[in-house]
């Protein structure tokens, strides 16, 4: 016979209960351990009829889906095929894609007064609670951006960046790197729209003990109001500040001997200034940094010397010097790798529905997977974890190929890894028991 073939072997199907994602049963029982498909059950509407699929079945399958890396609902059809692995973890039926869509429609209906998106909301919320309650950390910094999500979708709006999606903005606590609120808006809507009110449901939501101590943004937070209620909160807060006319007029106002450069041959300087908004109840520092512009623009005949950016800041001087509060500030960048994590480590960069509540409703889904990896990573995982991505989750831990056995009425899955590897699973297991005999800490 002449070989049709690079390499020569065959392939055939086999019969056997195998699974090519075997780590997943673990994230899987991390999830039920916490509480995931109870409180689904709890706050989510139930089914119209007997044969309908209960709300447990779409948000528990949806979220195996996007931590095992599926990222769009025709992906539901790859985790069905895991017949033995989904019969292990208690889900012996998953929705199909058309199903799992009808539900995201009728969970964010409007009409029916979004009643799915906002039980999921309290779903985020206690998850939420259960693993902040867990961890040390008293005073947490909250870096609030919004993003932006493509979607070429009927009901999508240009985003001021002129692309159609959505612009949903995203709380997170820089510590436990959680997403402590979502609210899914529309591309274009202003992402400075809100941020007082969103501000206030964040603090609403951290658990009892624990407090937001700091708080940093872009200049979509540069608002008097928010700033009022920080500080009246006693928030240490760093936002970048509109370079708008009456900061112009400071920076002009700073002589040039107040110009230093905080390490030599850094190829920048810093001042800083107070100032205060028309609205806000006192002054703050106004810390600039300048560089040289060392190219001109070929469209603009008057150019100023130096680009400028601008940061206000209450940090008393005593305890940061502006070029600390700079470098604090700076910090929240950390939170586009949380954006990042979330968009391309679980889906979240395109929406699967035409009607923008289907979306929110897939979005806020998302978000609990996410906050639900960060808490299998933090609370059953080894500490040198902590810093994984998912990617890395998932090629370590997920992606082990293993069979499910059933032999003298027990349930063995036999996976394809060394010692070293099995004794790890087993502590990750334990951790998890551990955790569902007491999930409210």
């Amino acid at each position: 016979m002449i070989r049709q073939t690079v390499f020569g072997f065959k392939i055939e199907k086999s019969r056997e209960a195998l699974t090519a994602h075997g780590g997943l049963a673990l994230m899987a029982e991390f999830n039920h351990g916490l509480g995931l498909r109870g409180l689904v059950e709890r706050y989510l509407p139930r089914p119209g009829s007997n044969r309908g699929y209960s709300p447990s079945v779409f948000v528990d399958s949806l979220v195996m889906m996007l931590e095992g890396g599926g990222r769009s609902l025709e992906d539901l059809r790859e985790l069905s095929r895991e017949e033995a692995l989904m019969t292990l973890v208690g889900r012996n039926q998953i929705p199909d894609a058309d199903t799992a869509g009808d539900w995201l429609r009728r969970m964010g209906d409007p009409q029916r007064d979004q009643a799915g998106l906002k039980g999921l909301g309290q779903v985020r919320d206690e998850l939420n609670r259960r693993i902040l309650r867990r961890d040390g950390t008293v005073d947490y910094t909250l870096d609030v951006d919004a993003t932006q999500v493509l979607g070429e979708k009927r009901e999508a709006c240009f985003t001021y960046q002129g692309e159609k999606g959505y612009m949903p903005m995203l709380g997170f606590l820089f510590e436990a790197k959680v997403c402590l609120l979502d609210e899914f808006r529309e591309g274009n809507v202003s992402p400075g729209a809100g941020h007082r009110e969103f501000y206030r449901q964040c603090k609403e939501r951290v658990p009892e003990g624990k407090r937001i101590g700091f708080y940093r943004a872009d200049s979509a937070s540069y608002q008097a109001e928010l700033i009022n209620d920080l500080e009246g909160d006693q928030v240490f807060w760093a936002i970048t500040a509109d370079q708008d006319a009456a900061v112009k007029r400071a920076i002009e106002a700073i002589g040039p001997e107040e110009w230093h450069e905080p390490a030599a041959g850094c190829g920048y300087e810093i001042a800083e200034t107070v100032h205060a908004m028309n609205k806000t109840r006192g002054a703050f520092r106004l810390i600039i940094k300048r560089e040289l512009r060392r190219q001109g623009d070929l469209f603009e005949k008057q150019q100023e010397r130096y680009f400028h950016h601008v940061v206000a800041s209450n940090w008393p001087e005593e305890e940061k010097s502006a070029h600390e509060v700079l470098v604090w500030h700076n910090q929240r960048g950390q939170a586009e790798n949380f954006n990042k994590e979330l968009k391309s480590g679980f889906g979240m960069e395109r929406m699967p529905c035409g009607e923008s509540w289907a979306n929110a409703v897939f979005f806020r889904i998302g978000v609990i997977a996410y906050n639900l990896f960060i808490g299998f990573k933090r609370l059953s995982c080894p500490e040198a974890w902590v810093h994984h991505t998912i990617a890395t989750i998932r090629w370590k831990m997920v992606q082990i190929a293993g069979r499910i056995i059933h032999h003298a009425g027990q349930v063995f899955l036999s996976l394809v890894a060394d010692v070293k590897t099995l004794d790890l699973f087993h502590q990750i297991r334990r951790r998890c028991f551990d955790l569902s005999a007491a999930p409210d800490g």
